[in-house]
């Protein structure tokens, strides 16, 4: 039987290795939704629309909220993190604008 240390390694290595896939997932994640989301900020340009929908989002932090309560997840992180991602969208969306 292996020691408790030894154990305790293993089972420390096969949690970091979760981590570390599930950091690949939201990186690439990221990846394909800021590729939507600047496939928008041309359309939005295109179409002389502001870079900003207020009201999507709200709807979109309300929705995002409710799936963290929903997965035990910190609403008011996930609402944080949403935001941040927002505001770079909209600043991207801008940047079309020029």
């Amino acid at each position: 039987m292996a020691d408790p240390t030894s154990r305790a390694a293993a089972l420390l290595k096969e949690h970091r290795d979760s981590i570390d896939r599930l950091d690949a997932i939201l990186v690439y994640t990221l990846a394909e939704r800021f590729s939507q989301t600047q496939a928008v900020g041309k359309l939005k340009a295109e179409h002389d629309l502001p870079p900003s929908d207020p009201n999507r989002e709200a709807t979109q932090i309300a929705r995002l909220e409710r799936m963290a309560q929903e997965a035990g997840l910190d609403p008011t992180f996930a609402k944080k993190f949403l935001n941040f991602v927002i505001s770079e969208v909209i600043r991207h969306h801008e940047q079309f604008q020029k």
